[in-house]
């Protein structure tokens, strides 16, 4: 019987440096000069480096919140909606403008 493949016990790498290394490999094989092979491992590379960073993009994403003010003027937690357009904040009577 076939054993599964061990996972690997290096933690995934950050948002940046699956970007960075991402770059590298874009590089790498635009050089031209690298045999078919290596290209291929090189773009399964990038295919688990790009999830990593779709992952770190969706955590993230899920983590913000944007601190606006109610009607009251107190401070009020809003989860972050990138389709949604955030309320402008009421008009105070303390605004000046000079033209």
């Amino acid at each position: 019987m076939a054993k599964p493949p061990a996972e690997s016990k290096e933690p995934a790498p950050t948002f940046e440096a699956a970007l960075g290394r991402l770059e590298e490999l874009v590089q790498e094989m635009d050089s031209r000069t690298i045999p078919l092979q290596d290209l291929v491992t090189r773009y399964e590379e990038g295919v688990r480096l790009v999830r990593v960073c779709e992952e770190r993009l969706q955590e993230a994403e899920k983590r913000i919140e944007i601190i606006t003010r109610n009607a009251a003027g107190a401070p009020e937690l809003v989860e972050f909606e990138p389709e949604k357009k955030l309320p402008s904040p009421p008009a105070s009577r303390e605004d000046v403008s000079l033209f």
